[in-house]
C-alpha cells in the first residue's frame, strides 16, 4: 500500500465511538458533533453582520434600480422567421431569464445575510462530490479497499457529501424560517424539497455501494422496509451493483435535474423579500401581501459579483474537504464474509446451517419475496408484500445447503453417500433428522478443529452440516451463494440473508453500536459521523408500543411519507405556513433592512421607507 501524505491521516475515527444515551435514544458522539456543528453554523449565520450590510454602501435608489432593471438592450424579433419553434423559443428564455437574471451583477438591498450564502455552498459542495466520485471511478469501486491513494479518494468524497448534507439541510433550515414560498415561489419550494429527499436517496445508495461491513449491515435492515412496500425484488438493497449504478447514474440524472430546476426558478422568481406583516392579517391585507412578494423588486439594490461569490465558496469547501479527507480519512471496516463467520464462530455457522437445512430459519419463514408463508407479511390496511408475490424465491434448504454441497459431492464419496440418503428420505424422515439434531447442536465441541457432535438420531444430517463448515472455511461457500450467472457476481442476497440468519452478524454490529435500537440507522462503524439525514426515518423505530410491532416497517414508512408530503406541501397548509411569522426569526436573518427602517412593502412592491 503506498505511502505518503494521502496515505496517512493525522488523525484517523475508526477507534471505538463514543454513545450519549437519553431518555429511549442512544445516538453516537459524533452524530451530536455534526448536528451541533450544523446548529452552530446556522446560529453564526444569524447573529454574524454580512460585509456591507450597515452603512449601506453599494445601494442603488428605486428609481436607479429600475433603469439599471429595464436599460438592457432588447432583441428585435421581426420578420418572417417569427413563428418559427426556435425563435418562440428563444423569446420565451430571453423573457424568463434575461442575462442580468441569469449572472446578476446586483441583488436587492435586503440580501445581506450569511443564511443566503448555503445555498452556493451546498451547490459547490456537490460539485466537489460529483468530482471525486469521478476519481474513485479511476480505479474501481474496491480501489479505496486496496491503496492510500483510493482511500484518499474516497475519503474527499465522504466529507464532500457529509458537507453538501449539512449545507443543504442548513438552507432549508433558513429558507423555511424565511417562508420562502411566498411570491408565486411554491415550485421552488417543492423542488428545493424534492432534491433535499433525492440527496437523501443518492447517500443511501451510495452508502450501499461501500462494500463494507457498514454497507452489509444497513442492506439487510433497510430491505424489510422495502420488501414490506412490495418493491424488495426491484429495488433490492443487497444486490451491491444495482445500488452502485443507481448512485452513480440514474439518482444523479435526477438530482441534477431537479437542482438545475431549483436554480432557473430562484433566478426566474427572484430571491424572497423580509416579512411584513404582522400575523393578525385581514383577508385584504394578505392579498396585498401576496402581491407585493410576487411583484418584481423595485427598490434599492446593492453589488453582487456571483461568480467571486462562486469562488470563494469553492475555495472555502475545497479547503474543508481536503483537510477532513486528509486529517480524518474514512471508514474502511472489511465485509464480513461467511469463511470469516464459520472460522470465528464456527458453532453458530452450523447452528445457522442447520436451521437452514430444517426449513426453520428467518429466510426460511421471511415470507414474500423470498420463501415462507403470506401470512408472515406486514399488513396496515393492505398487505403490498403479498400484492408484489415471491419474486426472489429463495428454497433455503437448497440454495443454502443441498445445492452447494451437491456441486462438491462428485469428489467427495462419502458426503455424495450422505447427500442421496437425505434425497432419498421422506419428508416426515428428513424433519424427524433435523429436529433431533437441533436439540444436540448446541452442546457440539471442536477436536483439532473438527466438529464433534452428541449421537442422536439425526441420520445423514451431522455430516452435511460439518462438510457445510469446510465449504465456508475453504472461501468456496461465499462463491457458491452469489447469487447471479454473471461475471461480474454483484447481487449478494444469498450470502448476506444467510449471515443475518446466524447470532455472529448481529453480534458484530451490537458491539459497533449499530443495532437498530442503538439508533443503528444513523451511527457508522468506529467514530465517524453517520447518516444523520436518516434520523425522521428511524425515528419510528425507537418509540414505544410502535418499536415492538410486527408492522413496524410499514410504520416507519408510512409516518415518514407523511412527513414528506408536508416538507413539499408547506406552502399550502395553513397554520404550518405562518410559523415563519409567529416565531420572528426572519428578524435575524433581514436584521440590517429592518434596522434600516423597511419594516413591510407595501403591495405595488415598493417599500414603505427608503434608506
Amino acid at each position: 500500500m503506498e505511502q505518503g501524505l494521502i496515505g496517512a491521516a493525522v488523525s484517523g475515527l475508526d477507534a471505538p465511538g463514543t454513545y450519549v444515551h437519553f431518555s429511549i435514544f442512544s445516538i453516537s458522539l459524533a452524530n451530536l458533533v455534526l448536528i451541533a456543528a450544523m446548529l452552530a453554523i446556522f446560529g453564526l449565520a444569524l447573529a454574524l453582520p454580512f460585509p456591507h450590510g450597515r452603512d449601506g454602501a453599494g445601494l442603488v435608489p428605486a428609481e436607479d434600480a429600475a433603469v439599471h432593471a429595464h436599460g438592457r438592450e432588447e432583441f428585435p424579433f421581426t420578420g418572417p422567421e417569427d413563428d418559427q419553434w426556435t425563435a418562440r423559443l428563444r423569446r420565451l428564455a430571453l423573457r424568463l431569464l434575461p442575462p442580468d437574471k441569469l449572472l446578476p451583477d446586483r441583488q436587492p438591498a435586503y440580501v445581506s445575510s450569511w443564511v443566503y450564502v448555503f445555498g452556493v455552498g451546498s451547490l459547490v459542495a456537490l460539485g466537489v462530490a460529483i468530482v471525486s466520485g469521478f476519481l474513485i471511478a479511476l480505479g474501481g469501486p474496491e480501489w479505496y479497499h486496496t491503496t492510500s491513494v483510493g482511500l484518499f479518494f474516497n475519503s474527499l468524497h465522504l466529507w464532500s457529501v457529509e458537507l453538501f448534507m449539512a449545507l443543504l439541510v442548513i438552507h432549508l433550515w433558513g429558507k423555511f424560517w424565511m417562508a420562502a414560498w411566498r411570491g408565486r415561489r411554491a415550485a421552488t419550494w417543492i423542488t428545493g424539497g424534492l432534491a433535499f429527499l433525492i440527496s437523501i436517496v443518492e447517500c443511501f445508495t451510495g452508502y450501499l455501494s461501500q462494500t463494507n461491513f457498514d454497507s452489509q449491515w444497513i442492506s439487510t435492515n433497510g430491505k424489510d422496509a422495502f420488501n414490506a412496500l412490495g418493491v424488495g425484488s426491484f429495488f433490492n438493497l443487497m444486490n451491491f451493483g444495482q445500488m452502485l449504478m443507481w448512485h452513480i447514474v440514474l439518482v444523479p440524472l435526477v438530482l441534477v435535474a431537479l437542482v438545475g430546476l431549483h436554480i432557473v426558478l430562484v433566478r426566474v422568481r427572484g430571491v424572497s423579500r423580509p416579512i411584513g406583516d404582522s400575523p393578525r392579517r385581514t383577508r385584504a391585507a394578505r392579498a396585498a401581501a401576496a402581491r407585493a412578494d410576487a411583484a418584481p423588486w423595485t427598490g434599492p439594490t446593492r453589488r453582487y459579483d456571483i461568480l467571486k461569490e462562486g469562488a470563494l465558496a469553492s475555495l472555502i469547501v475545497l479547503v474543508l474537504v481536503v483537510g477532513l479527507a486528509a486529517g480524518l480519512s474514512s471508514p474502511d471496516l472489511p465485509a464480513l464474509t461467511l469463511q470469516t463467520w464459520s472460522k470465528a464462530a464456527p458453532a453458530d455457522f452450523m447452528a445457522t446451517a442447520a436451521s437452514e437445512l430444517a426449513g426453520t430459519s428467518k429466510t426460511a419463514r421471511y415470507g414474500p419475496p423470498y420463501s415462507g408463508p403470506a401470512s408472515n407479511s406486514q399488513k396496515l390496511a393492505i398487505s403490498w408484500a403479498t400484492l408484489a408475490g415471491f419474486r426472489q424465491r429463495i428454497d433455503a434448504p437448497r440454495a443454502f445447503v443441498l445445492g452447494p454441497l451437491a456441486a462438491l459431492a462428485p469428489g467427495h464419496p462419502n458426503l455424495a453417500g450422505a447427500l442421496e440418503i437425505y434425497e432419498a428420505a421422506t419428508s416426515a424422515r428428513r424433519a424427524l433428522w433435523n429436529r433431533a439434531y437441533a436439540a444436540v447442536i448446541d452442546k457440539v465441541r471442536f477436536v483439532a478443529g473438527v466438529p464433534v457432535v452428541p449421537a442422536a438420531d439425526d441420520g445423514p444430517v451431522p455430516l452435511l452440516i460439518a462438510d457445510e463448515l469446510t465449504l465456508a472455511q475453504s472461501g468456496a461457500l461465499d462463491t457458491d451463494l452469489v447469487s447471479t450467472p454473471s461475471f461480474y457476481g454483484t447481487n449478494y442476497t444469498r450470502p448476506l440473508l444467510f449471515l443475518e440468519d446466524g447470532a455472529y452478524f448481529a453480534a458484530r454490529a451490537q458491539a459497533m453500536h449499530l443495532q437498530g435500537n442503538q439508533w443503528g440507522v444513523m451511527n457508522e462503524t468506529g467514530s465517524y459521523p453517520g447518516q444523520p439525514w436518516l434520523w425522521l426515518y428511524q425515528l419510528w423505530y425507537e418509540l414505544p408500543g410502535w418499536r415492538n410491532s410486527g408492522n413496524v416497517d410499514l410504520i416507519a414508512v408510512y409516518m415518514t411519507g407523511i412527513a414528506t408530503i408536508l416538507l413539499l406541501a408547506v406552502p399550502f397548509i395553513p397554520g404550518l405556513r405562518e410559523i415563519p411569522r409567529l416565531l420572528p426569526v426572519h428578524r435575524l436573518v433581514w436584521r440590517s433592512w429592518y434596522r434600516h427602517g423597511h419594516p413591510e412593502t407595501t403591495a405595488s412592491g415598493t417599500e414603505r421607507k427608503r434608506l
